[in-house]
């Protein structure tokens, strides 16, 4: 062996030793400078509100910047633009919820970013199931008497939602099949205007979340047939699930919130974010943030999240192709 090479294979057994300390430094460096977080929904929204209280404790934490950059409009879109030119490095996040990655690319010919092919998940953040919602003077005492009501009169009995294609509408759909029903869909473009129509009857029903319903019901201007989660909801244990109700199995209808951001971002990068968002959520006041609004923290691991996404992709696909849903 001539010195050349020895000098040369020294130089790489260098480089290769360097590049593999330097991994669990990397680890232990993240974050190096403030991370962003981009979301689709306005300034003081259930959604804004809890994950501002998540960051607070994140940047406490961490000692960088966790910060929140609302760009709302355009299906969420704007925001999920923003975040997917950015590098796959983690300093860029983007809120997400069912709606954006397992329900929209069902209902839009085309979209301008692949939500399983651009972005990955992160840290999850909440969950939230939804109820069943009527009038304080709807005719309609449990969600039996709705259903049943459903049956006699095809097309007689009104939904609403805001807006067509929205969890709302698409989960209402699969009461519809579920239950053999047909119903009268009503669309509203605004979320208060929906359960205004619902408090006074306009509408004969709604499906609706604590954070939405919450107030009307307190004050008594809604009542609230039957909750679609797998058990009551703490807060609210006087409310029945839909399956002990309307004996239609174990139907469920929520919505998911969680931290996506662009595919590749390296894994213990990944596990950083992760770690720190779980710790924040079983901080006593963000807990107490969620349950105000009837929020229930979710501590999946990404892997979870994406199968998650996969089934309520499946589950939405089918009842948007019965129902014949497109918003193109």
């Amino acid at each position: 062996m001539t010195s050349l090479t020895r000098r040369t294979g020294l130089r790489y057994a260098v480089l290769s030793l360097s590049l593999i300390a330097a991994v669990p430094i990397q680890a232990q460096t993240f974050p190096a400078k403030p991370i962003r977080v981009v979301l689709p929904f306005s300034a003081g929204s259930g959604p804004d509100a809890v994950l501002r209280h998540i960051s607070e404790k994140v940047t406490k934490s961490w000692g960088h910047q966790f910060t929140v950059d609302n760009k709302p409009g355009a299906n969420g879109w704007l925001s999920a633009g923003d975040v997917k030119r950015n590098a796959p490095d983690g300093y860029n996040l983007l809120m997400v919820d069912v709606g954006t990655v397992s329900l929209q690319p069902h209902l839009y010919k085309q979209m301008p970013f692949d939500p399983v092919k651009d972005f990955e998940p992160v840290a999850p953040l909440y969950t939230a199931n939804f109820f069943v919602v009527v009038g304080a003077n709807s005719p309609y005492k449990t969600f039996s008497d709705l259903v049943a009501a459903s049956k006699a009169s095809p097309d007689k009995v009104t939904y609403g939602s805001w807006g067509i294609g929205s969890v709302a509408h698409v989960g209402s759909a699969m009461v519809e099949n579920t239950a053999g029903v047909q119903m009268r869909h009503i669309p509203f473009k605004e979320i208060p205007q929906l359960y205004t129509a619902v408090a006074t009857g306009e509408v004969d029903w709604a499906f609706g979340s604590a954070a939405t319903v919450g107030p009307l019901y307190r004050a008594k201007r809604v009542r609230l047939l039957a909750y679609a989660g797998p058990r009551r909801l703490a807060g609210f244990t006087d409310v029945p699930t839909v399956s002990e109700t309307a004996g239609m199995g174990n139907f469920e209808l929520k919505s998911w919130v969680a931290l996506y951001g662009p595919r590749g971002i390296p894994k213990n990068v990944v596990d950083r974010i992760h770690a720190g968002v779980v710790s924040a959520q079983s901080d006593p006041e963000v807990k107490e943030r969620f349950a105000t609004v009837g929020f229930e923290a979710w501590g999946a691991l990404p892997a979870e999240i994406e199968r998650t996404a996969q089934l309520d992709s499946e589950r939405f696909a089918e009842t948007v192709k019965r129902a014949k849903i497109s918003i193109d």
